[in-house]
């Protein structure tokens, strides 16, 4: 990832440059926002996460009191569907934005935590299809799974916030040097 350069006066009065480490260089940044990829991330983000909150909740009921088995099965598979087609699109995004399909330095760790998310949603469908697990097992391998999706859409959430935040005050550092020059 590119260093962008922040630039401040010390305490002379002099205009120095701070290297930072900003999410997106200017070019990237101009790629996400032109890029039509950006807006089904945003759209399919808050859909998956209400069709997570609706699949724990069916879940949880189901361990609770044993009700509803079906409809807390399918919820995981429809969870496991849009987590897929929101790691494809997410991919499409990232080789729009930085050149590369998975890994990009910017989200790293991210997408590495990404492979744990999917493994274990993965698991969940094959336990499933082969009935390697007990429905109460497999309702546990799922609470493992959206453990693991919270902790990763948290992931996400923190960056791009960071992101925004540091975009925030460059925007601002710029401002005043420009309003001070």
């Amino acid at each position: 990832m590119e260093q962008s350069k922040e630039i401040n006066r010390d305490r002379s009065g002099d205009l120095v440059r701070i290297p930072s480490r900003a999410l997106y260089t200017a070019q990237q940044r101009i790629k996400r926002d032109e890029s039509v990829w950006t807006l089904v991330q945003g759209v399919l983000a808050p859909i998956q996460f209400l069709v997570f909150l609706v699949s724990l909740g069916l879940v949880l009921r189901y361990l609770a009191t044993g009700e509803g088995q079906n409809i807390a099965v399918w919820s995981i598979v429809i969870k496991t569907i849009t987590l897929y087609t929101i790691m494809i699109t997410g991919c499409i995004w990232e080789k729009v934005v930085f050149d590369c399909y998975l890994f990009a330095p910017a989200f790293y760790w991210e997408d590495v935590f990404s492979m744990l998310v999917l493994a274990l949603h993965t698991a969940y469908l094959v336990a499933l299809g082969t009935e390697a697990l007990t429905t109460q097992q497999l309702m546990y391998l799922a609470l493992a799974a959206y453990a693991t999706y919270v902790i990763n859409a948290g992931q996400f959430i923190w960056k791009l916030r960071i992101a925004r935040l540091d975009h925030a005050r460059q925007q601002a550092t710029v401002a005043a040097n420009e309003a001070v020059a």
